[in-house]
């Protein structure tokens, strides 16, 4: 070793302490497979002239890491195995500041697609301020013999509050557009009556009115189009009553569909989570770590940990827009059972029916309502839409854009049948009914 040091010049210094750290490294590894209940102390011997080079522009720090078993073939206890680190940097200083915002002065910035230590924290307060707890007395002929609780987000300075409507509604004896008065309890401690003014129940989506002679803190609507699985959430409400309560977690799906949850009746889909939400969460905010509301807490899965949903703030905001419009959600209807069509699934079509239409995206009507507007049209179990009102469609979410809240509108489709038949229908869609 000291041969090999006296051939090394002064400018080779960095490689002889990349050296070191390896050596180091390696000594330990080779110590902790022949004993594994002790722990490895690495001395390394360095010339007086390389001393001074190793004080200042280098620190070496001790971390203790589990062996891992893929580290020795033998069954081992998993020992601890003391490691060497070294990173460029300058040494700590007193005189170091750290800004409101978390970072350090001299470092670098955080990456802006990194979570960070306060990540998390910086979006729950953004959004905090704005979230309310909601209490709905309930009763019979007057006699009050409950409360229904929930949380919902101001959503606008002139106290528009955003919920869920089983919150607010209650759905065992009103159907319809609720007029009712609602207990607003702010993070602050202000206390106001609020009032329903809108209630839509296949979508569970209130907005609740409050009046204020002071300013209202306010939360912002973001996007749920950019959601990936696997992206971080925070979950905002008040659970049991337990005001300014934040859970965090991720993703699990970005389009799960009513059906898979046994909802029967028209099509919704929900932003699946693994945060913890309970009774009084409903109506609360899912935020994203950029501070922006992209979804309302509305269920879990009582018999599981970790299934949570959300309606997602996309389809909150055209519901929004129904209520400034008409004060309802229009839902036009057509009558059809729809299926989205890929390759894979129009491959084992194919298989299983050679007369399957020769097409390469689609929506397949499996099933057609005797009596609704696509009955009267024309349609068949067995069509694929491939144009809706003009224009190509590949998902039954599509459509559902294109139609809208026309009702009453008469609107042609494209539709391949068995032997490559192409059919154009006229279908004119009616509004959907509250039980159907």
């Amino acid at each position: 070793m000291s041969n090999f040091l006296r051939k090394l010049s002064v400018s080779n210094r960095n490689s002889l302490l990349r050296i070191i750290a390896i050596a180091s490294a390696g000594s330990g590894l080779l110590y902790a497979n022949s004993n594994s209940n002790s722990r490895a102390n690495v001395a390394v011997k360095v010339p007086v002239a390389l001393q001074e080079s190793l004080s200042l522009p280098w620190r070496i720090t001790q971390y203790i890491f589990p062996c891992p078993s893929l580290l020795s073939s033998d069954q081992w206890q998993p020992g601890m195995l003391p490691l060497f680190s070294s990173r460029v940097g300058s040494a700590p200083s007193s005189d170091i500041k750290k800004d409101n915002s978390g970072v350090v002065e001299g470092d670098p910035k955080p990456c802006c697609n990194c979570l960070g230590r306060d990540t998390i924290a910086n979006a729950a307060a953004r959004v905090g301020p704005a979230v309310v707890n909601l209490s709905v007395p309930q009763g019979f002929y007057g006699i009050t013999n409950g409360k229904s609780i929930g949380s919902g987000t101001i959503i606008d300075q002139d106290g528009t509050i955003l919920t869920c409507a089983h919150v607010v509604v209650d759905f065992q004896g009103m159907r319809g557009s609720v007029k009712g008065k609602v207990d607003v309890t702010l993070q602050d401690g202000r206390t106001f009556e609020g009032t329903v003014v809108n209630a839509d129940l296949h979508s569970d989506i209130a907005i609740v009115k409050i009046h204020s002679k002071t300013p209202l803190p306010t939360a912002t609507l973001g996007s749920s189009s950019k959601l990936r699985p696997g992206d971080w959430v925070v979950a905002m409400g008040c659970p049991l009553s337990l005001q300014n309560t934040i859970t965090a977690g991720i993703v699990s799906c970005v389009d799960r569909k009513s059906s898979d949850l046994g909802l029967g009746g028209i099509r919704r889909e929900y932003l699946q989570t693994d945060c913890a939400i309970n009774a009084g969460n409903s109506g609360g905010p899912l935020v994203n770590v950029d501070g922006e509301i992209i979804g309302v807490n509305i269920m879990k899965v009582l018999a599981a940990d970790g299934l949570s949903f959300a309606v997602p703030v996309d389809s909150v905001s055209k519901i929004i827009q129904h209520f400034k419009k008409s004060g309802r959600v229009v839902r036009p209807w057509l009558g059809l059972k729809m299926v989205d069509l890929n390759e894979m699934i129009i491959a084992q079509l194919k298989e299983r029916d050679n007369t399957f239409p020769n097409v390469n995206k689609g929506v397949l009507v499996p099933m057609v309502t005797p009596g609704s507007p696509a009955d009267r049209a024309g349609f068949r179990p067995g069509d694929v839409v491939i144009e809706f009102d003009g224009k190509p469609v590949e998902s039954i979410k599509e459509i559902i854009e294109i139609m809208g809240d026309r009702v009453g509108v008469p609107m042609k489709v494209a539709v391949k049948r068995a032997k490559d038949n192409l059919v154009t229908l006229t279908v004119i869609p009616e509004e959907s009914k509250s039980d159907m």
